[in-house]
């Protein structure tokens, strides 16, 4: 069921939060979207930066589908959101999870952005979910933008653990989310995607296939996502400092100094 806000009805984005996923690498049988940090639900971090985006006007949460209530009452519910939002049941691929998050999008919806994120990146920002979401829309010709950031790391090609060759790392991007389309090409690229079989390997993938102008929108580093356990003590030290900055105006860094 969507539960709607009519104060926000006339935004232009809609979230689609991914946290399907087994997280066998999490280490933990309830997985790593609803594990503690920070006093919340790690899923809920993330929600919350999407309900404090100005451009965000439903957020669609897709989960393991026998666990659709279980995130309703853990996260959602936790993150007490004002924008208006629905869980739904995902798919057996990331694709198929998005495809049923977009179904979920009521027909008269204004909404002309789709904003994809996975559930599992809390640090996002809304100033970063605001700005892609600007910059895609003053964009005429463009289909979508994925944030990330340049590749910084020497880059290897290993084929059994043999390396092959070093590329010149000039070019290369490390992907995040979210990643961002206009709505109507995006919904007909998926719709082509099923047709023919074809299974990306990230959402821009599905729009690239499709012929689509993707861009790239600079993101941060810290934007990462929780895969293992230890991620989570990045997570509560980043969460920990920006709620320090907020409360006293100040970064304290070491002891007496002030940023």
């Amino acid at each position: 069921m969507v539960t709607l806000n009519p104060e926000r009805t006339g935004r232009p984005a809609v979230a689609i939060i991914v946290a399907g996923g087994t997280a066998e690498r999490f280490g933990s049988s309830s997985g790593k979207q609803l594990a503690m940090v920070a006093g919340l639900p790690l899923l809920g971090h993330t929600l919350r930066a999407f309900d404090a985006a100005s451009s965000v006007g439903l957020i669609v949460v897709v989960c393991p589908p026998d666990r659709v209530d279980e995130f309703e009452r853990t996260a959602v519910e936790a993150a007490v959101l004002a924008t208006g939002h629905a869980v739904v049941a995902g798919g057996l691929t990331r694709q198929e999870s998005v495809r049923n998050g977009l179904s979920a999008i009521p027909g008269h919806r204004p909404e002309s952005v789709i904003v994809v994120h996975d559930g599992a990146r809390p640090l996002v920002t809304s100033e970063l979910i605001d700005g892609a979401v600007a910059t895609l829309l003053a964009e005429e010709d463009l289909c979508g933008l994925v944030v990330g950031h340049p590749a910084y790391d020497t880059i290897k090609t290993v084929v059994d653990r043999r390396i092959v060759a070093t590329p010149d790392r000039e070019g290369f991007w490390i992907a995040q989310t979210p990643q961002l389309f206009r709505r109507r090409p995006f919904e007909a690229a998926h719709a082509a995607a099923e047709r023919r079989g074809f299974l990306g390997t990230d959402d821009a993938a599905v729009m690239e296939a499709d012929g689509g102008l993707v861009w790239t929108y600079p993101g941060p580093r810290e934007n990462l996502k929780v895969t293992v356990a230890e991620d989570l003590a990045i997570v509560e030290a980043v969460l920990s400092l920006k709620r320090e900055r907020e409360m006293t105006g100040s970064l304290r860094i070491g002891i007496g100094y002030d940023v």
